[in-house]
């Protein structure tokens, strides 16, 4: 179906709404919250938050899940987390108030989850690195699995048949709201997080998109990658955060 131009309106103006803003935003981990969850992470009653989630759904935006007495919300679709992360690239960001902000903006810049593949610093490293390695090519919006990729990924303990049969963009691009660069999404974006943390290279933090690197990652991502990961990280802004 073709869309109006009404309805992109209406996208937009609930993506304009802070509260609901902030609490799809939260739901770029991937994961599945209650109400609640996500009511405390806007600042808002649960009574304001439900009455926003509803008109999400509605708009398709959410899938929804009940489990006892509780619902739990989450992104629908990977594509939407895609557009919402594209428009962090061109959004102010909001000032850092208090040294627990300014320690979770560096965690959330340094490694995150974006609905369900590795953003950030980290995730362009290991992109350059594909890159480099000639296991793939990056061509305008899409990242192409070369010959020795196959063989990388397959070595590495990807099932790339089975990757491949999702009903999804198979090795795309998405652009990285804080380093203003690609990093490597898709179904085998998934499929590389979710070996990385079956390896206990990446954790995830509780409550929190940022995902942190283990020991035995550092050793990993030099040895499978070839990346030394510096314990200084430049941002595309220039600011430095130590790591």
């Amino acid at each position: 179906m073709d869309l109006h131009p009404h309805h992109v309106a209406g996208a937009a103006s609930l993506l304009s709404e802070p509260s609901r803003s902030i609490m799809l935003t939260y739901m770029l981990d991937g994961r599945f919250h209650t109400s609640g969850e996500l009511a405390r992470a806007a600042g808002i009653t649960p009574q304001t938050a439900s009455f926003h989630l509803k008109k999400l759904e509605e708009a398709g935006f959410l899938d929804q899940t009940k489990q006892g007495r509780h619902r739990y919300y989450g992104l629908k679709d990977p594509a939407i987390a895609q557009v919402i992360e594209s428009l962090l690239t061109i959004t102010p960001q909001a000032p850092v108030s208090s040294f627990k902000q300014a320690a979770e903006d560096k965690a959330i810049r340094y490694a995150r989850t974006c609905y369900d593949h590795l953003a950030g610093f980290l995730g362009i490293q290991i992109a350059k690195a594909l890159v480099k390695s000639d296991y793939v090519h990056e061509d305008h919006d899409q990242f192409i699995l070369t010959a020795k990729g196959e063989t990388f990924f397959t070595d590495f303990g990807i099932d790339l048949e089975t990757t491949r049969r999702t009903r999804r963009s198979f090795c795309h691009c998405c652009l990285d709201w804080s380093e203003r660069k690609h990093h490597l999404a898709g179904a085998l974006g998934q499929a590389m997080l979710e070996r990385f943390l079956e390896l206990d290279w990446l954790r995830k933090k509780q409550g929190s998109r940022a995902l942190l690197l283990t020991e035995t990652g550092k050793n990993g991502l030099s040895e499978v990658f070839g990346l030394d990961i510096s314990e200084v990280h430049k941002t595309h802004d220039n600011k430095v955060y130590l790591r």
